[in-house]
């Protein structure tokens, strides 16, 4: 039996890990702030796949929800392999650092750092348990952060700091869960094609075209699914802590 639980999973970067870790025979439970109804096709195609698929309605910035999550994939899915925190969100509007609003901030920090912090300490917990009851098991954990955990964008800056965080609490899980022989990797996107991303579609065109990137096109879903795909696989397994960069080359320095 192989499982995973993939926050955000309903749509955008989320699906495609869902989708590429379903591809790897892996039964996936999906999780999300819509309604199941709304997410019912999507559930569908990924059984397709011939895996089983759940979904666990909730936010993660709320304590109560993420204990309800853990609950409900270890209850459908008899236990877990694997965590993707994917889950985030993006300002509601883009204020400059000067008129950046506490609300706002307090938004991005709970859902985009505490509320992941708090889901891995919960699952790492249980993986922790798992392992030390048989040796053969197998988990990974893998947070999907951003290069705004390094590149400063002074009208989302309150992004810019939940992702940072979120890389530091990689690092720190990556310490702890070794004391389990449990990797746990960072996955750093560039500007992958979303709805997080369709509002400022032509700002990046035009800065692909003005060589942006080294490879000139917008990142997709998939690349990132395949990246975690390959880490979960075990394809990397004296790398524990490594950040993969999912970005076409956009920051390698150049002159």
């Amino acid at each position: 039996m192989k499982t995973a639980l993939v926050t955000g999973g309903s749509r955008g970067i989320g699906l495609g890990i869902a989708q590429c870790l379903a591809r790897e025979g892996y039964d996936i439970a999906i999780n999300g702030v819509r309604s199941e109804e709304l997410v019912k096709d999507t559930l569908d195609e990924l059984r397709e796949m011939g895996v089983k698929a759940e979904y666990c309605q909730g936010s993660i910035a709320s304590a109560e929800d993420r204990a309800r999550i853990v609950e409900e994939a270890y209850e459908k899915l008899g236990g877990l392999n694997v965590l993707v925190n994917n889950a985030g969100i993006a300002p509601k509007q883009r204020l400059d650092l000067l008129n950046t609003t506490p609300e706002s901030f307090r938004d991005l920090l709970d859902t985009n750092l505490e509320g992941p912090f708090f889901l891995t300490q919960a699952i790492a917990n249980r993986m922790a348990e798992a392992k030390e009851a048989n040796l053969d098991f197998q988990g990974t954990i893998i947070f999907v952060t951003s290069i705004s955990a390094t590149v400063a964008s002074i009208n989302r800056g309150e992004y810019c700091i939940s992702k940072a965080g979120l890389a530091m609490t990689a690092s720190l899980f990556a310490v702890k869960m070794a004391e389990y022989d449990i990797p746990v990797f960072e996955v750093r996107p560039g500007v992958i094609a979303t709805d997080m991303t369709s509002k400022v579609q032509g700002k990046y065109d035009q800065l692909f075209e003005g060589g942006m990137a080294l490879q000139p096109r917008w990142g997709t879903p998939d690349d990132v699914g395949k990246a975690v795909a390959s880490l979960v696989r075990g394809d990397f397994p004296y790398s524990t802590g490594q950040v993969i960069h999912v970005d076409g080359g956009m920051l390698i320095d150049r002159l």
